[in-house]
């Protein structure tokens, strides 16, 4: 019965903030190494492609940026409908603390789409159906981050922002299926979790390492934006008023 409590232990705010306090240099350390070797295999390792030639070395930075704004997108609905349903703070915190991170990873992947884009369709941009439902993910997380930064009471905007949030989850497999769902221009994927990877082994060692880096760095960002939430939010605790004489003595 004792072992229920224990997986909640950081679930409270002083607790959590001790933890990522220590988890944040590793992370970074970690995403930086990763990434360097991600790049190395992808640009000097991996063989260019019969088709498109080395335009398609883009594809090591835009395929997980891609993975990351839906997967992050996923997680911010997720923590922001836990923390409206079990009225959990930590959990709307990390809601927040999500959100810019997953936007900038949307916004990566669809600049680097048009990189790709440009040389292989001859254009930057077209009204393609993944591309299409790719900017409105963007402008979900926008819409998500302006909306609680509207609303003054901060329960509100928590509530507000879950329900937009869990509303716009909706698009997430919409961005995932365009490609078999509708007739685009956009190639289908490339890895399945059903099927062996259609392409060179190197290829795909690189784009999983680039993944694992923008996972690790993924949680060091989000792990120093909620512990500023956390201390904005839980100013008038001891803890943080104890923390604040420590730091200025």
């Amino acid at each position: 019965m004792n072992k229920l409590p224990r997986l909640f232990t950081f679930a409270a705010p002083k607790r959590f903030y001790a933890l990522a306090g220590w988890c944040v240099p590793w992370l970074y350390a970690t995403a930086a190494v990763l990434a360097v070797w991600s790049l190395y295999v992808g640009f000097f390792v991996a063989p260019t492609d019969a088709t498109q030639g080395d335009a398609y070395r883009i594809i090591f930075i835009h395929v997980p940026a891609a993975w990351m704004s839906m997967v992050l997108y996923l997680a911010m609905a997720g923590w922001a409908a836990f923390g409206w349903a079990a009225n959990a703070r930590l959990a709307s915190m990390m809601a927040r603390a999500i959100a810019p991170t997953g936007a900038a990873f949307t916004f990566l992947a669809l600049w680097t789409g048009a990189f790709w884009g440009k040389p292989t369709w001859g254009a930057w941009w077209v009204w393609d159906a993944r591309l299409t439902s790719e900017l409105i993910l963007l402008f979900l997380y926008l819409g998500f981050m302006a909306l609680v930064e509207a609303i003054d009471d901060v329960r509100r905007a928590d509530h507000a922002g879950a329900l937009l949030a869990i509303i716009g989850a909706v698009n997430v497999p919409i961005i995932y299926f365009s490609v078999r769902w509708w007739n685009t221009l956009h190639q289908g994927a490339t890895i399945s979790m059903t099927a062996a990877p259609k392409m060179a082994s190197t290829m795909l060692t690189s784009m999983l390492l680039m993944t694992f880096a923008f996972w690790a760095y993924a949680f060091a960002v989000v792990f120093v934006r909620a512990r500023a939430i956390v201390l904005e939010r839980e100013a008038g605790t001891d803890w943080v008023q104890a923390l604040a004489l420590k730091k200025q003595g």
